[in-house]
């Protein structure tokens, strides 16, 4: 099975990595428009010689307050940006309780790395390994200091030498097309969306539950408690909205990584049907006891399945990150 055009791919996806770190701050901004503008044009009507209401936007307060969120908007992000970025590695390994991985520790594993690595000539990634009787594997990490290829001890012990080759294959080709690099920018976004969106649902719902408690029953504080909320509202559809298109766009970029680094990895090894063989037994237990993170999970070779039906199921299929698991083996074994 002959993986050709690494060096495009690597390209593409350097190119898509700059097109998000563009794309996810326009979204963000856009939401931030739409939500002055959703404000301003609820603020109050004004009424006409007839006494009738009429709504309108005042696009010069709303040019004026965009122009002064913008600093506070762009400054948030960034710092968020830059600290995930550059503590990505440290935080996966943290929520996953991944230990790093000597030689003398498992000279198996680590010679399989090691002789794959040389193979293709990258350098030798870090190797961390995962004490859980699921079997899982992925790879993270930005640039060659903080590349890691993960393994829980399910997979070490279940696999034989050719099926474990095929999966590290895999995962290393993941680090040689930038596949990870790509993912974690968009993780980092989607993940400033959600927070947005949690954060105004968790406080428009405080204000509901406890506004009523309040001692003040004074018609004023109703209507500035309702204005409130209503504003709080209208954050949370603007997150939500900016939520989804992130969404979009990072599963557009998702599915054809995995059949890529299916193809690479089977070139490494040099044994499609080992590949294939590891993908069934890891499709029978996949995932990790400790780990429920959406994001995360993304990450894995492959992603555990949800327990959903109709049309949940159906919503899962079309934003999944994964391609499915059989077409996945279909495909490998035909070379």
């Amino acid at each position: 099975m002959k993986y050709v055009g690494i060096y495009t791919q690597q390209t593409r996806n350097n190119i898509y990595s700059i097109l998000l770190l563009i794309l996810f701050p326009v979204i963000l901004l856009a939401m931030v428009w739409l939500f002055l503008t959703l404000v301003n044009y609820g603020a109050g009507p004004y009424y006409d010689d007839l006494g009738n209401p009429h709504y309108e936007v005042y696009w010069d307060m709303v040019v004026q307050e965009f122009l002064q969120a913008l600093p506070w908007v762009v400054g948030i992000v960034a710092v968020w940006f830059t600290i995930a970025y550059f503590y990505n590695t440290s935080m996966i390994r943290l929520s996953t309780g991944a230990k790093p991985l000597t030689r003398k520790e498992n000279m198996r594993v680590y010679n399989i790395v090691e002789n794959l690595t040389m193979a293709c000539g990258m350098p030798m990634p870090q190797i961390n390994v995962i004490n859980d009787p699921q079997l899982n594997a992925f790879a993270s990490g930005i640039d060659d200091k903080t590349y890691t290829v993960t393994l829980t001890t399910g997979i070490i012990d279940l696999l034989d030498d050719e099926e474990l080759k095929g999966v590290v294959g895999h995962e290393l080709t993941h680090i040689r097309n930038r596949d990870t690099r790509l993912l974690i920018i968009s993780i980092i976004f989607v993940g400033i969306m959600s927070t947005i969106m949690s954060v105004a649902t968790r406080v428009m719902f405080n204000m509901v539950r406890f506004g009523g408690t309040s001692r003040r029953s004074s018609r004023d504080s109703k209507g500035g408690g309702m204005a409130i909320i209503a504003v709080i509202f209208i954050a949370i559809i603007c997150a939500a909205i900016g939520y989804f298109f992130t969404l979009l766009t990072r599963f557009a970029i998702s599915r054809k990584r995995e059949f890529m680094a299916d193809a690479g990895g089977a070139e490494l090894c040099g044994n499609p049907l080992a590949l294939a063989s590891a993908l069934r037994k890891i499709s029978g237990n996949p995932g990790l006891s400790n780990v429920k993170r959406e994001d995360i999970a993304q990450l894995f070779i492959i992603k555990p399945k949800m327990a959903a039906q109709g049309f949940s199921n159906f919503l899962s299929g079309l934003f999944s990150t994964h391609p499915s698991t059989e077409e996945r083996i279909r495909i490998l074994e035909q070379f």
